[in-house]
């Protein structure tokens, strides 16, 4: 098939192009290499020699027709983005412009232009969720709650309470029923975005898939990026001997995916099965925040403790990891990469990786913003 991926050329959309050239397929990838994510500008040294490189703009509608038309494009991975929950707070109009206007661009191309598009599979995110679903034993309650107070965080009460009982809750695995809760303008550009590709590819009969990534983690993710993963925000600090900065106690929880796993899913996505449908694309199982920065610590042998703030960025959720029963059942997806044995395939490969520290300067524009 011919097959365009757009943000072909980042962390997962390269894996993408990899696993779709592999499997005989022509692509086309559509990326503009933005300078956050590649710092120098230039092609990266991984991006697939067999596949077709167009540099441009999301935004730029005639580039983006002309590409999806000459090329008798059949599926479309749209993975561009602009990523980042705390940037996206200040960074309005550019995220809107770019996750929103950008889908606008692809979706009223396929609507008014004779294409040869069969299937769209969207990357929306687990941010859409805010927080996970919790359960109280004492009350047999299931909920997800709204974000806690600030008044909760000034007082270093980090654990969500039941709204019957005021007990603790327990964190439970997050399903593609619950009520997608966005309390950042990324995740409700990631929103929109998965409402528009259902929307349009329902009435138009194009079989469209939305796949609600969570934490990906691996090779090729932008080490200088201090807007990325929170694992190579870590590498990032580690590798230059600075502590990781954990805020509120380190016991947050979310559900960390190793790439070549969500590649699988992507690959899943075509089945007819999955069409019109939502995915969860995780490992589904809770991994605390200061257990990942232990265990890169660990795995590159430094002696380096994590720097554990006690303090809290607004916007920022307890719990959330993924339940993937659904995904499993109608898709046969089954992860396969350990979490400590991805972490040695990404520090093995961080040690080549340019990785320039811009945590602070990213910490300090959040503060300026009022966000921390």
């Amino acid at each position: 098939m011919k097959i365009l991926v757009t943000g072909g050329a980042g962390f997962i959309g390269s894996f993408l192009v990899d696993e779709l050239v592999r499997r005989k397929h022509e692509v086309i990838i559509y990326d503009v290499l933005d300078k956050q994510v590649h710092i120098d500008g230039k092609t990266p040294y991984y991006l697939n020699k067999k596949a077709e490189f167009v540099q441009a703009d999301i935004r730029d509608y005639e580039k983006l027709k002309k590409t999806i038309l000459d090329n008798k494009i059949e599926v479309i991975y749209h993975l561009a983005a602009k990523v980042g929950v705390g940037q996206s707070q200040y960074q309005i109009k550019e995220y809107m412009d770019v996750n929103v206007g950008g889908t606008s661009n692809l979706l009223d191309i396929l609507v008014n232009y004779k294409t040869n598009v069969k299937r769209l599979i969207v990357a929306s995110s687990m941010s859409t969720y805010g927080e996970g679903i919790y359960f109280c034993k004492k009350c047999n309650y299931y909920f997800q709650p709204d974000l806690r107070t600030e008044e909760q965080l000034s007082k270093n009460l980090w654990e969500i309470f039941c709204p019957k009982c005021k007990n603790i809750a327990v964190p439970k695995p997050t399903p593609e029923t619950a009520k997608q809760i966005c309390h950042s303008i990324y995740a409700l550009s990631k929103k929109v975005q998965e409402e528009m590709c259902l929307i349009i590819g329902k009435t138009y009969k194009i079989p469209t898939v939305a796949l609600r990534f969570f934490n990906v983690y691996g090779p090729r993710q932008s080490l200088s990026n201090p807007y990325t993963g929170v694992a190579a925000i870590f590498m990032s600090r580690i590798k230059n001997n600075k502590p990781p900065v954990i805020f509120e106690d380190g016991l947050q929880t979310r559900d960390f995916v190793y790439v070549t796993d969500v590649v699988q899913a992507c690959i899943l996505a075509l089945n007819e099965k999955a069409n019109y449908q939502v995915y969860n694309v995780g490992c589904g199982k809770p991994i605390k925040i200061l257990d990942v920065a232990k265990t890169i610590t660990k795995i590159y042998k430094k002696d380096i403790e994590p720097e554990i703030r006690n303090k809290y960025r607004k916007g920022d959720i307890r719990h959330c990891f993924a339940n993937i029963k659904k995904i499993k059942k109608e898709l046969g997806f089954k992860p396969k990469v350990s979490f400590e044995e991805g972490i040695k395939k990404l520090v093995l490969w961080s040690k080549t990786a340019q990785a320039i520290d811009f945590y602070e300067k990213a910490e300090e524009e959040l503060r300026e913003k009022g966000l921390l």
